[in-house]
């Protein structure tokens, strides 16, 4: 039984079987090895475990009964199976053993806050964060995925987190799917189709309620973003963002977070929402003024840019912010849908400024010309309406 004593953590490294043979001797071990760590959270590293019999998961369980805490992990697939089978997966944390996914050459076929999405085969993708500390970012986004799925929203559900290089990945399933991103650069001419098709599945997920305080507020979210940007607004301004976060009602209907097209597969016929992470509940301006950054704010000193990074041109990304304006208001008079779109605008100018500080796109060539740009549609916007809250 090896012994880790790493950063603060306290890692015991048993190897072979763990039999009714071996079990007594294993226990006696154990429990010596954790004398003097009573407090803290301990970590078994089974790698280099075979096989565990009933007679070993009595030891774990006497350990646990004794008041220690600890956790498993690198389970192999054939042990971890024993665990789950007998419920011990719900008495204790334990952690299966991670496959390696190569992505090399894999089609990318998007990109989020916090990682990159792959095709592995027609079948599987698998989303790599870039955070090489991102297990729980991918454990929150899997809860997310099942909390939504159960509300009814069409989602991929991760079955296997994968290491990929110095990094981690969620893995999904979806069946020789294609992005609508995918269907409108293969096949322009079903454009009006696919926009519609996109818009009505956004207006499905803004309808869908969660249950009170089961996931962030995008308000909340937004009123992060507004501080991180303070430095480049006036004072009067500040106040008066804030003043507008603040009149938000309590909203528990879904906002994505990230809702382009690159993040709809159509599987089946039918969109199917991934990418997870950043899915909060409020109200759909939150939603739509990530939209609108995506398909207007990042071309308007960049033309072409959205060619690189989503295969289409600035003409077919204004046809989908038109489409998002005429379809999603299709039942407010002309006059309404422009007020809308202004408060959809200075929301969005709050999270592109966001955007810019928060990446290199600051130290691009072009940062300070956004930054400029973006400061001077905060000043107009402000002067034109009187919040940012509109009724759905």
């Amino acid at each position: 039984m090896k012994i880790i004593e790493k950063n603060g953590n306290f890692i015991i490294c048993p190897t072979g079987h763990i039999d009714s043979a071996s079990a007594p001797d294993f226990l006696k071990e154990l429990m010596e090895t954790v004398k003097g760590h009573e407090e803290q959270k301990i970590e078994i590293d089974m790698s280099g475990v075979e096989y565990v019999s009933s007679a070993g998961l009595r030891a774990f369980l006497k350990l646990g009964n004794e008041g220690y805490k600890f956790f498993l992990t690198g389970l192999i697939p054939a042990v971890y199976e024993v665990f789950e089978i007998t419920g011990f997966t719900e008495l204790f944390e334990v952690k299966k053993a991670m496959r390696t996914v190569p992505v090399d050459g894999c089609e990318v076929i998007g990109r989020g806050f916090y990682g990159t999405i792959y095709r592995l085969d027609e079948d599987t993708i698998v989303k790599v964060y870039e955070s090489p500390d991102s297990i729980p970012m991918i454990e929150s986004e899997q809860k997310k995925a099942k909390q939504a799925f159960l509300k009814g929203i069409p989602t991929a559900i991760s079955y296997d987190v994968v290491k990929v290089g110095n990094s981690y990945g969620s893995v999904f399933e979806l069946l020789k799917a294609r992005t609508l991103n995918d269907i409108i650069i293969e096949e322009p001419e079903r454009a009006d189709e696919v926009i519609t098709k996109y818009v009505d599945f956004v207006k499905l997920v803004h309808g869908t309620a969660m249950e009170p305080g089961s996931l962030p507020n995008a308000d909340q979210l937004f009123k992060g973003y507004l501080e991180r940007i303070k430095k480049y607004l006036t004072d009067e301004q500040y106040d008066t963002l804030k003043t507008y976060l603040d009149q938000f009602p309590e909203d528990d209907h879904v906002v994505h977070g990230d809702f382009h097209m690159k993040n709809i597969m159509m599987v089946d016929g039918e969109p199917m929402l991934i990418d997870m992470d950043t899915l909060s509940i409020g109200h759909p301006i939150f939603d739509l003024a990530g939209i609108y950054v995506t398909y207007k704010a990042f071309i308007e000193d960049e033309p072409g840019r959205n060619s690189v990074f989503l295969g289409i041109d600035d003409k077919m990304c204004g046809r989908i912010w038109s489409g998002i304006r005429d379809i999603y208001f299709k039942d407010v008079s002309e006059n309404e849908k422009e007020h809308i779109c202004d408060r959809i605008k200075l929301a969005a100018a709050i999270r592109f400024l966001y955007i810019i500080e928060n990446t290199d796109i600051k130290n691009e060539e072009l940062g300070p010309v956004r930054i400029r740009h973006v400061q001077e549609h905060i000043r107009e916007l402000i002067d034109r309406i009187d919040g940012l809250y509109f009724e759905v």
